[in-house]
């Protein structure tokens, strides 16, 4: 199933934007903008993790509302 056919693990309804190639739960690994912000807000950001579509938004996300000094991993395979 392409990343275009597939909705958000988290809310069922979003089109994902990042995968998180290392969950906790491998039934949550494709996230929408919107869930994947809470994570970040709520200070649980996907650590990492493959950006869908090529586009960067996952990043942008994290350097808007991630206030940890951790490091995070752009999955490039």
């Amino acid at each position: 199933m392409g990343a275009h056919s597939r909705k958000c693990d988290w809310c069922g309804s979003g089109t994902p934007i990042v995968r998180d190639m290392e969950p906790v739960n491998a039934e949550f690994q494709y996230w929408c903008e919107e869930c994947a912000r809470a994570l970040i807000i709520k200070g649980d950001p996907i650590e990492t993790y493959r950006e869908l579509d090529g586009e960067p938004i996952y990043g942008r996300l994290l350097d808007e509302h991630c206030t940890l000094k951790r490091f995070y991993s752009f999955a490039t395979a």
